[in-house]
C-alpha cells in the first residue's frame, strides 16, 4: 500500500446519486487514515463536483467529518471485539500510521489514543498489544503518572539504564519502539487525567512511589561525591549541561537524561537525518556512584586514566540511549587503552 509515502494518491471512491465522480478523493478522511479503501455515495453534493469545488465546499467538511467518526467507531468497535486478534492484525500491519493522527487531528486525539497499542515491560516480548487503557488498570494505587521509554528497537529498550528503577519498584513502562513514536508522542501529555512521563527526561520522578528516605539519600550522595562531581563536569566541559549522582540506576554505571521538555537524543538524530537544524542540546549526565566503575574514579589512577574512563562512561552512556557518537574511532582506541592496562 506503500504507506509511507504521504504524497501517493489516496481516499475513497466518490459517487454522487449514485453516479461515479472519481477515485482517491483525498478530501474526505485525513492523512492518517490513508490506509482506508472504500466509497462514498452523497446526495449532498452537485454531479458537475469537481477538485476545486470539493477544496470549498461545507458540505465536504461534513462529509469528512462524518467518515473519520465512522472510522474511528469501527476500529474501536473492532478493538472492544472479544476476538482480539483481529483488531491485532491491523495494529500490526497500520499501528504506525494511526499514531500520526494525534499531531494531525487534534479533535479526535482522545479517540485515537485509546487506539493505540504498544509494547510493555509487563510482557516478554515486542508485541505492541497493551492500551493506555490496560496500563492504567494495572497502575499501583498511589501512581499518578503513565510512564514510557521511547527507543530505536525493543532490545535497546528492553535494556535500557532507565528502567533499573522502574524494574526495582515494579512500576510497569510502556516500550515505544516506532520511529513516529518520539514525534507522536509529544502531541499527547495525558491520557484519562493521567499524564505521560518519558522517563528519559527531567529529574526522576516517582510521585507517590517514591519515598523521602529515596529522595535524602540521593541528596546526601550528590554532597559527599562533590568533589568528584566538579572533577568529572570539568572533564566533559561543554558534552553536558550538569553532573549529578543518579537516583535511577541499580546495575548501570551511568546514563544520559535529556531536560524536562527537552528535544531527546533519537528526536535531533531523526532532525539530522531529515535535514532539518537541530538546536544545540546537552544531555545531564548521572552516575550510579555504588557501581565499580565509579568508585575507581575516586581512587589514585592517574589524570590520563580519569579521564579515558569519565569519557569511556559518557560515550558508553549515550549508545545505551540510542544515540550515536561523534568520534566512533577515539572511543574505540580509549577502550583498548583501557583494555590494555595491568591489574
Amino acid at each position: 500500500m506503500d504507506l509511507w509515502n504521504r504524497d501517493k494518491p489516496r481516499g475513497v471512491k466518490l459517487y454522487v446519486q449514485r453516479v461515479f465522480i472519481m477515485d482517491d478523493a483525498e478530501q474526505f478522511l485525513p492523512v492518517y487514515l490513508r490506509m482506508v479503501r472504500g466509497v462514498l455515495d452523497s446526495n449532498d453534493l452537485p454531479l458537475n463536483v469537481s477538485r476545486e469545488i470539493l477544496q470549498d465546499k461545507g458540505a465536504t467538511q461534513s462529509l469528512r467529518n462524518a467518515c473519520v467518526k465512522r472510522v474511528l467507531g469501527m476500529l474501536e468497535k473492532l478493538a472492544k471485539n472479544k476476538k482480539k486478534d483481529d483488531y491485532q492484525g491491523f495494529w500490526d500491519e497500520f499501528g504506525s500510521v494511526l499514531k500520526e493522527g494525534l499531531a494531525e487531528d487534534f479533535a479526535n486525539k482522545d479517540k485515537i489514543a485509546g487506539l493505540l497499542r504498544f509494547a510493555s515491560t509487563e510482557n516478554d516480548d515486542a508485541t505492541q498489544n497493551v492500551s493506555l487503557a490496560d496500563y492504567i488498570s494495572r497502575m499501583k494505587p498511589e501512581q499518578d503518572k503513565i510512564y514510557y521509554l521511547v527507543a530505536d528497537n525493543y532490545a535497546t529498550a528492553k535494556s535500557s539504564p532507565h528502567l533499573e528503577i522502574y524494574k526495582k519498584k515494579g512500576i510497569e513502562v510502556l516500550l515505544m519502539i516506532d520511529r513516529v513514536d518520539e514525534w507522536a508522542m509529544g502531541n499527547l501529555t495525558e491520557f484519562d487525567s493521567k499524564k505521560l512521563q518519558a522517563i528519559t527526561q527531567g529529574d526522576l520522578d516517582l510521585g507517590g512511589l517514591e519515598s523521602e528516605q529515596d529522595k535524602e539519600a540521593v541528596k546526601k550522595a550528590n554532597e559527599d561525591n562533590s568533589d568528584l562531581i566538579e572533577k568529572i563536569k570539568a572533564q566533559l566541559g561543554d558534552k553536558v549541561e550538569d553532573v549529578k549522582v543518579s537516583g535511577r540506576l541499580a546495575e548501570s554505571p551511568a546514563c544520559v537524561v535529556s531536560n524536562d521538555g527537552g528535544m531527546s537524543l533519537q528526536m535531533a538524530r531523526m532532525m539530522k537525518a531529515a535535514g532539518q537544524p537541530v538546536p544545540e542540546m546537552k544531555p545531564i549526565f548521572e552516575i550510579n556512584v555504588e557501581h565499580a566503575l565509579v568508585k575507581q574514579l575516586s581512587a589514585e589512577i592517574s589524570d590520563e586514566d580519569f579521564s579515558d574512563w569519565v569519557e569511556l562512561l559518557f560515550d558508553q552512556a549515550v549508545l545505551s540511549d540510542s544515540g550515536q557518537l561523534e568520534d566512533p574511532s577515539a572511543f574505540t582506541q580509549r577502550l583498548n587503552r583501557l583494555l590494555l592496562l595491568k591489574k
